[in-house]
C-alpha cells in the first residue's frame, strides 16, 4: 500500500484547513505557538511513521483526532476554550453549570483523548510487531503513562524558566495543585479503556481462527 492514499490526503487536508483556522485572529498568539512546537513534532513523527511502516486508516485518524482536540484546545490556551458558550448556543444550556464544573475542563478532555486515541494505535504497532496481545496491551498503557509524565515535566521545566504568570498561561492549571496527577491519570485511564477494547476485539479474533 502506498504511504498516503487519497483518504489519507483528504483527511491530512482537513487536519491542516482546522489548525489555520485555528489562527484567525488568535487571542494568546506566543502562547498558540509554543504548544503548536508540539503539534509540529506529533505531525512530523507520524508522516515519518507512515512513510515507513504505514499506519491503518483508524490508527492515522485516531492520531490526527487528538492533535485537532490539541490544536483547538491552543488557540485558547487550553483554560479558556468557550466550550460553555457552544453548548448555549447549540443545546441551550451551559456545560459547567450542568455537570457542576468550577474550572474549565478542556485540557481535562484532551488528556483523556490522548489515552483513548493513542493507546490502540501503539497495541495495533505491538501486535504486527509480533507482541503477544497481554504485553501488547501493558506496554501500550506503559507507554501513554510514560509520555504522560514527560509531558508533565516538560511543563513543569517551563513553569521552572518562565516568568509565573506566563507558565501559568501555558500550563492551564488554572490555580489546582493536582492538575498534573489528575491529567496523567485521565490520559491512563483512557489507555486502559481503548487498550482493554482492542485487546477483547483481538482475542476474540484468535478464537475464530481456531
Amino acid at each position: 500500500m502506498p504511504p498516503f492514499p487519497v483518504v489519507y490526503r483528504w483527511t491530512l487536508g482537513v487536519f491542516l484547513l482546522v489548525v489555520v483556522a485555528t489562527w484567525w485572529h488568535p487571542p494568546h498568539p506566543v502562547e498558540q505557538a509554543m504548544h503548536h512546537s508540539l503539534t509540529v513534532l506529533g505531525l512530523a513523527a507520524l508522516l515519518l511513521v507512515q512513510r515507513r511502516r504505514p499506519l491503518p486508516y483508524a490508527s492515522f485518524l485516531l492520531i490526527l483526532i487528538f492533535l485537532v482536540l490539541h490544536s483547538v484546545a491552543a488557540r485558547w490556551i487550553y483554560s479558556f476554550v468557550p466550550y460553555d458558550e457552544w453548548t448555549r448556543v447549540l443545546f441551550g444550556f451551559r456545560l459547567n453549570e450542568l455537570a457542576g464544573w468550577q474550572r474549565n475542563n478542556f485540557d481535562r478532555l484532551v488528556h483523556l483523548s490522548y489515552g483513548l486515541c493513542f493507546g490502540p494505535v501503539l497495541f495495533r504497532l505491538l501486535r504486527d510487531g509480533g507482541r503477544r496481545i497481554r504485553w501488547a496491551a501493558v506496554v501500550a498503557v506503559d507507554v501513554v503513562l510514560s509520555t504522560s509524565a514527560v509531558y508533565e515535566l516538560f511543563e513543569w521545566a517551563i513553569a521552572m524558566t518562565l516568568a509565573p504568570d506566563a507558565a501559568e498561561a501555558y500550563n492551564g492549571q488554572q490555580g489546582d495543585i493536582w492538575d498534573a496527577q489528575k491529567d496523567m491519570s485521565l490520559a491512563t485511564g483512557g489507555a486502559v479503556v481503548a487498550v482493554a477494547v482492542a485487546a477483547l476485539v483481538a482475542y476474540r479474533r484468535v478464537a475464530a481462527r481456531r
